[in-house]
């Protein structure tokens, strides 16, 4: 009798070691394709007394993790998604810029459309008297204008989404944040009373996994089960809620916050408190903005707060050079909205400086209602001095009216990148081609850190990830100890049943 509860003992144990083990195979299989998500393995340990076998017992399932391999995904995560955020929103400016090439439905690019001008003036010159050709001289300058004005416009309306998505971005990061803490409390709690949290760690790796993406941090797991979140600056990044704050977990509103804004060409982080200024993204009462790098969420702060003011500059500055030049040969051909000669400030906004002056700048409304003005009594004198002026490559008529350089935007620290000493088309050139490094550099490091990013990602799902394959074989393996098991049960069973028979 004691030998057959003995083995009851056993096969009751196997049934019960093998039941966990399947599930944990099942679940393994089942969330293979989750991001983040960790192959676990079970623990089954043979118990045994005075040396004779008397079963299994189950331990604390247990997560392949390879935690330095895990970290750089992490950080890789992030370069991927900021600039894959840039990218996107650059692809836009790049179809304005234009293209040289044969291509269906490409536009010239600014320094095109200003030697098509010139030609224009040039034809002009020829029959100073043919109605036509002064009315394609201000169309074509009309054309130089419109794509200016184009691209100002885009800046500001890539500069307002990316806003939008940073006001976004922040509420998902917080939700990240708060999910974490939330799941990290659950799982301190059961570490504490010795229980299984492989589940629970798993939840937590693939919201881990997702913040990543949106912006660049690093994750130290404590002893108790807890983890601690740094930008890459060191700012730490609270997850639990102290009691006295009373918020709701998950949060879309803490512990970061930060308030929408309506983007212009004066709109400024950091600003200058003149009423233009962005508001930053707060951390307890701290603006933290210089510190959110990378992902999503940083991606969109570097297009808003550099990328496209740098452009803004770089076009404001040209503005203001071609209707500059124009007005010192004798044809003020380009003005502000005011119809006036822009103001050389390049601090202030349009019409008391250059700041937006891309965005509004205009054929002189003179020219537009008479063109025949372009040659005074079919005089020709203010037209040559424009070509041997206005587009000179070198000379007074190209150093006295230097485009702006350095000291540009609302904060004086922009720079164009580029000599302000050139020619009005080598000027435009310089423009477009700085502009075109500016998303060729962004796209060519995005392919860069993605090919880092999914070399790291199978090298994690090779050493830490789910092989469907191998659990499925581990599950027929345990189904076949299950039925082992069970098949010993249901004989000890029928031997109890011969011997209370027999008594």
């Amino acid at each position: 009798v004691v030998s057959l509860f003995s083995a009851l003992s056993i096969a009751t144990s196997g049934l019960s070691g093998t039941s966990y083990a399947m599930g944990v195979m099942s679940q393994n299989i089942s969330n293979a394709s989750v991001a983040g998500y960790v192959a676990e393995n079970p623990t089954i340990s043979s118990e045994s007394t005075l040396g004779t076998g008397t079963g299994v017992a189950i331990g604390i399932t247990t997560r392949n993790v390879q935690t330095a391999l895990q970290n750089s995904l992490y950080k890789q995560n992030a370069s991927v998604a900021g600039l894959t955020t840039q990218s996107n929103s650059l692809q836009t400016i790049s179809a304005l810029q234009g293209s040289t090439s044969a291509t269906s439905g490409s536009t010239s690019t600014l320094s095109d459309e200003l030697g098509n001008l010139s030609n224009m003036i040039t034809t002009l010159i020829s029959s100073p008297s043919n109605a036509t050709s002064q009315s394609e001289v201000i169309s074509s300058a009309e054309t130089v204008a419109n794509s200016i004005n184009a691209l100002s416009d885009a800046y500001q309306e890539q500069r307002q989404s990316a806003e939008d998505n940073i006001v976004s971005g922040v509420s998902s990061v917080n939700y990240d944040l708060t999910t974490i803490g939330e799941i990290s409390g659950q799982i301190m709690s059961l570490k504490a009373q010795g229980k299984d949290v492989a589940d629970l760690e798993n939840q937590r790796a693939s919201v881990m996994s997702d913040l990543s993406s949106q912006l660049s941090v690093t994750f130290t797991e404590t002893s108790q089960g807890n983890v601690l979140i740094k930008t890459e600056s060191g700012q730490t990044l609270p997850t639990i809620p102290a009691s006295s704050k009373n918020i709701s977990v998950p949060s879309t509103t803490w512990p970061l916050s930060v308030e929408p804004a309506t983007i212009t060409a004066m709109s400024s982080w950091p600003g200058t408190g003149d009423g233009n200024d962005i508001p930053g993204v707060m951390l307890d009462g701290n603006d933290v903005t210089s510190g959110l790098t990378g992902g999503s969420l940083g991606g969109n702060l570097t297009l808003r707060d550099t990328t496209y003011t740098k452009m803004q500059a770089q076009l404001d500055s040209f503005s203001l050079t071609l209707a500059d030049r124009f007005n010192s040969a004798g044809l003020p051909l380009f003005t502000n909205a005011q119809g006036n000669l822009p103001s050389s400030d390049v601090t202030s906004g349009t019409p008391d400086g250059i700041i937006g002056l891309s965005g509004v700048l205009q054929v002189n409304s003179t020219y537009v209602s008479d063109p025949s003005l372009l040659v005074p009594d079919n005089s020709t004198t203010t037209l040559e001095n424009v070509l041997s002026e206005t587009f000179a490559t070198s000379g007074s008529s190209v150093t006295d009216h230097t485009a702006p350089s350095s000291g540009l935007g609302v904060t004086g620290t922009i720079s164009t990148g580029y000599s302000g000493n050139q020619g009005l088309i080598a000027l435009a050139t310089s423009l477009t081609a700085n502009q075109a490094s500016t998303v060729s550099l962004v796209s060519s490091d995005l392919d860069s850190a993605t090919t880092v990013q999914t070399s790291l990602s199978t090298t994690i799902s090779n050493v830490s990830g789910v092989d469907v394959d191998s659990e499925m074989s581990k599950i027929v393996a345990l189904q076949n100890s299950y039925t082992a098991n069970a098949k010993i049960i249901s004989i000890v069973q029928d031997m109890f049943t011969s011997l209370l028979n027999a008594v």
